[in-house]
């Protein structure tokens, strides 16, 4: 192949490595798109009642699961009663579950939660959609009388 003929191909091929960096972020969700599925969320739990919503957050289907993000939830005993994510941790002591620092996510998400019964905090959790360990900020918010919340990763 002549260079005149290699330079298109050649070209497209930078083109692409230079976008491969997007395409994997943009796997990822932000911030806002937490922000809005759990509103999402805490206006469903409303509107149709703990069962059904908190059975809808766990089934990991769309509008409650979207890329890497999901909802979870807990009861005011700090038992999970949701998990978009990992529905195997339903009935499981939400502090039994412990961050890459030691610390139960559960702990800490009650202790954040302001008087707003808002709260976000920051940790190293396995992410489902790359099975790799990343850092992750999720925003809890109360919903009835549980604390549910939806987070992102970061990959770097």
């Amino acid at each position: 192949m002549t260079r005149t003929k290699c330079l298109p191909l050649v070209l497209a091929l930078a083109l692409f490595a230079g976008r491969t960096a997007e395409l994997v972020a943009g796997d990822h969700a932000t911030a806002v798109d937490a922000r809005i599925m759990l509103q999402k969320a805490v206006a469903y739990y409303k509107l149709v009642g703990r069962k059904r919503a908190l059975a809808d957050f766990t089934a990991q289907r769309p509008p409650f699961r979207d890329r890497d993000l999901y909802v979870v939830c807990f009861d005011s005993e700090g038992i999970i009663v949701a998990n978009g994510g990992f529905s195997q941790n339903v009935d499981t002591k939400v502090d039994t579950l412990l961050d890459t620092n030691g610390k139960g996510v559960g702990t800490a998400a009650r202790e954040a939660l302001d008087a707003s019964g808002e709260a976000t905090i920051h940790y190293r959790w396995l992410n489902p959609t790359t099975h790799r360990l990343e850092s992750k900020s999720t925003l809890f918010a109360r919903a009835g009388s549980d604390v549910c919340g939806v987070g992102t990763y970061d990959p770097r």
